[in-house]
């Protein structure tokens, strides 16, 4: 009995090592497929780029603009990398595995939203401070936006996994995907840019952030599983 007993915790799904090594792997498949993560970070780079270019020398402007344009940027940008979130797997005939496995599905779509975040949301961190010296932004502004996008990104991502799933083997699922999930991001954009313009304007961006936070709390809570039941639709 005993015996037993001790055996049981042993036979039980190892979530953690599961979670672990979807993102290992991931991560591995993203290292040998360098162009399609910089297509993402390029494109970024590109739009915000272009913006100054295009609206003349005026320091007050550049910073009046410079959340929006950044934020709209990101967005788009997360949008452009949702089309690869499941295809390689659908193709190859990983996801078949995933959806058998003794763990829930809901741990294996985190695990792979986080190695998506990972490739495709944090470069977009990184370099939104360097962009955002284009436009003038105060060094307390360019900490908000970095906050600001630290806690968006990964939202963004959560939500599109779900038009992800639901798209996934469709014909033109690319602009399927922007329509589904571009309305449930503009709360997303209102307050990460929101958290920027308050904070460079002296008001303070913490309701802002805390938005985003609970954004964030609620997308890590529904989105993999809301996201599970997506891919077992499309998968039948």
């Amino acid at each position: 009995m005993s015996t037993m007993i001790e055996a049981a915790p042993k036979a039980s799904p190892d979530l953690i090592g599961a979670y672990c090594c979807i993102v290992q792997r991931d991560l591995r498949l993203a290292l040998r497929r360098r162009v399609d993560a910089l297509n993402t970070l390029v494109f970024f780079v590109i739009v915000v780029s272009l913006f100054p270019l295009s609206v003349g020398a005026e320091p007050a402007l550049f910073r009046a603009i410079a959340p929006g344009v950044i934020w709209v940027a990101a967005l788009l940008a997360s949008m452009l990398a949702l089309q690869r979130l499941f295809a390689s797997d659908y193709a190859d005939g990983t996801l078949e595995q995933l959806l058998l496995a003794p763990q829930p599905l809901g741990v294996m779509v985190a695990a792979k939203v986080t190695a998506h975040w990972l490739v495709a949301g944090l470069p977009l961190v990184i370099a939104a401070p360097l962009l955002g010296l284009q436009f003038n932004l105060p060094a307390d502004s360019l900490g908000v936006l970095v906050l600001s996008l630290m806690l968006g990104t990964p939202t963004l991502g959560l939500i599109g996994a779900i038009g992800a799933a639901l798209t996934l083997g469709l014909r033109s699922a690319g602009v399927l995907v922007s329509l589904l999930v571009l309305p449930l991001y503009i709360p997303v954009l209102i307050f990460g840019a929101g958290a920027v313009e308050a904070a460079a304007s002296g008001l303070g961006a913490g309701p802002h952030l805390s938005l985003l936070g609970a954004f964030l709390a609620a997308a890590l809570f529904f989105a993999p599983w809301a996201t599970s039941f997506a891919l077992r639709i499309s998968m039948e």
